[in-house]
């Protein structure tokens, strides 16, 4: 009994002995965790936990190999045991919640990276780890914020100056983004990211050739780099040197052919060029961009190829903003005429004009009714095609635009009349749109509208604002212009859009920029002026002044980036 007694007293002392070798031991296994022997460094955690089986640091650093041999689960686990034996060490929690963001559970990353930095203010990687969790949820405020406080604690930190840069950017806080693109650099002169991030700040600022700069830096680290060859594509594109960023996108497409955005640039610049018999087939690489809306729609009825049904209808379903509905409505008439019973499914602004210009054609709007576009069970149709695929059917070359119908569309004769009635005053009238809030191209498709002053000069032409938007933002540009121009406030051009046309119809003129007015305009078939920027829209093709798509139109073009003042001075020649 009294060896027993003995035994007792000598195990907690051996075992206090060994406790003192576990910082050591601890310094070992950390050393060879960190140079990627993970299998020398489990045994030595497993071994002071067979020590001290409350070892808090040794069962997080089990979890963080787990993690990195993914097994997120069992990490999981052991880090939360580690929690339960020291719950106040922030770099258990920050560690867990970046686990969870690896699995998609953001709301369980959120919460540790909170504990976190509630536990440790100043531990900038979780405030950094929680802006990145802000930023995929879309939350830029929140994200921003995050990145601000990592940097206050770690200046140097260069992932959280590019981060906060491409929150900014996503916020349209251009000079803001720029300059953190430049810290982030300063920190990481290779960051390539970095440097093609911020040539996409510098050409959103318009400033074009220091965008080409460090697009042609991030090439130089990064030459295989697909996405920066493609927005080096781009910037050739938007320079009207099309056939340069055509060869450029080809490029784009050998070092990763499945690049959907590259296919769908090419696509635009082969039909800009009118190479509509390789364009059009391309122009179906739209629906794996990240950019383009609505997405395809998954019917169990096949995609419809120009032929006759034996049975059934065809459902046209639009696709893309109100001004590409309006331009592919005008293939409507050949579709129909190949003897099919026709089903538009459109937006629902664009529901009774169009009800009233096809009257032989059944028109509905299932998104704005609430059913699933993705069930057409009740229309009785055995094929569909967006409306963004009928020129591949229609339009195979130039010649085939002869087939169009100019106009297409009909406005409500009664509204025409009385907006006629309601402006005229003897002069001829002309309507005016000149802004565009497209995040993308709108800063060079929008004109400042005190450059229109020659034309609001004659004395026989009364204008009419076409344009969308607050109106007494609109009359407050107006005045600060000194444009004599009449606001029709019973007019909203955004959400009744038929009596927009009809208020259209009442023009002698419609002069406008590249927007959906200059598409309606050109369906009504009035006689329309469209001022186009140095690089137009792919719809308008090259070097021309007139458009196939709507045969009233007539383009009046910029000869170099940026100057409208010229283009200004031609139309008003023309007037």
């Amino acid at each position: 009994m009294k060896r027993m007694q003995h035994g007792a007293r000598k195990q907690p002392l051996q075992r206090a002995r060994l406790s003192t070798l576990i910082p050591g031991m601890l310094r070992i296994a950390l050393s060879l965790h960190q140079a990627g022997e993970l299998s020398n460094a489990e045994q030595i955690y497993r071994q002071i936990l067979a020590i001290d089986a409350h070892h808090a640091d040794s069962l997080h650093l089990l979890g963080m190999i787990e993690y990195q041999r993914e097994r997120p689960e069992i990490a999981i686990a052991m880090i939360r045991r580690a929690i339960k034996f020291n719950p106040e060490d922030a770099a258990y929690h920050s560690n867990l919640g970046t686990i969870y963001n690896a699995l998609g559970r953001l709301e369980d990353a959120t919460d540790c990276y909170k504990q976190a930095v509630v536990l440790r203010p100043d531990l900038a990687q979780a405030h950094y780890n929680l802006g990145n969790v802000f930023y995929t949820q879309e939350k830029l405020d929140e994200a921003a914020a995050c990145y601000e406080r990592a940097l206050r604690s770690q200046p140097k930190l260069a992932a959280a100056h590019y981060n906060l840069a491409n929150v900014l950017q996503a916020q349209a806080k251009l000079g803001e983004a720029v300059e953190c693109y430049e810290l982030a650099l300063a920190i990481e002169p290779r960051k390539y990211e970095a440097l093609h991030n911020l040539g996409n700040a510098l050409e959103a600022e318009g400033k074009l050739e220091d965008a080409r700069r460090c697009y042609e830096q991030a090439l130089a680290i990064a030459p295989r780099d697909a996405k920066v060859q493609l927005s080096l594509a781009s910037l050739d594109h938007v320079q009207g040197e099309l056939d340069k960023a055509l060869k450029r996108y080809r490029t784009v497409l050998t070092l990763q052919p499945d690049y959907a955005e590259a296919a769908f640039a090419e696509a635009l610049a082969l039909l800009q060029n009118g190479d509509f018999a390789t364009g059009w087939p391309k122009y179906e690489w739209r629906w794996g961009t990240k950019a383009h809306t609505p997405p395809m729609r998954t019917y169990s009825q096949p995609r419809w190829t120009g032929e006759k049904l034996s049975a059934g209808g065809l459902l046209i379903w639009g696709e893309q903003g109100i001004g590409d509905e309006i331009m592919f409505a005008g293939l409507i008439p050949e579709a129909t005429r190949t003897g099919n019973r026709c089903i538009l499914d459109c937006d629902l602004r664009l529901k009774p004009l169009f009800e009233r210009s096809f009257p032989d054609i059944e028109v509905i709007s299932s998104r704005a009714s609430g059913d699933d576009p993705g069930d057409n069970s009740e229309l009785n149709v055995t094929a569909h095609i967006p409306f963004g695929s009928l020129p591949g059917l229609f339009r195979p070359d130039l010649a085939a635009f002869v087939a169009i119908e100019s106009p297409y569309l009909v406005a409500d004769s009664i509204e025409r009349e009385r907006f006629r009635s309601h402006y005229s005053d003897g002069r001829r009238l002309a309507g005016l749109a000149w802004y565009t809030n497209n995040k993308k191209t709108g800063r060079v498709r929008s004109i400042d509208l005190a450059m229109f002053a020659p034309l609001f000069a004659r004395p026989d032409v009364r204008w009419i604002s076409l344009q969308y938007g607050d109106h007494d933002w609109l009359q407050a540009q107006a005045m600060t212009a000194g444009a004599p121009l009449f606001i029709d406030r019973r007019v909203n051009q955004f959400s009744n859009i038929d009596r927009f046309a009809a208020q259209i119809a009442a023009m002698d003129l419609v002069v406008t920029i590249d927007n959906s007015t200059a598409h309606l305009a050109g369906a009504l078939g009035i006689p329309t002026w469209v001022l186009l920027p140095y690089a137009s829209d792919w719809r308008w093709l090259r070097n021309r002044q007139d458009s196939p798509w709507y045969p009233s139109l007539r383009l009046f073009r910029q000869a170099r980036p940026g100057d409208w003042q010229s283009v200004i001075q031609t139309v008003e020649r023309a007037l």
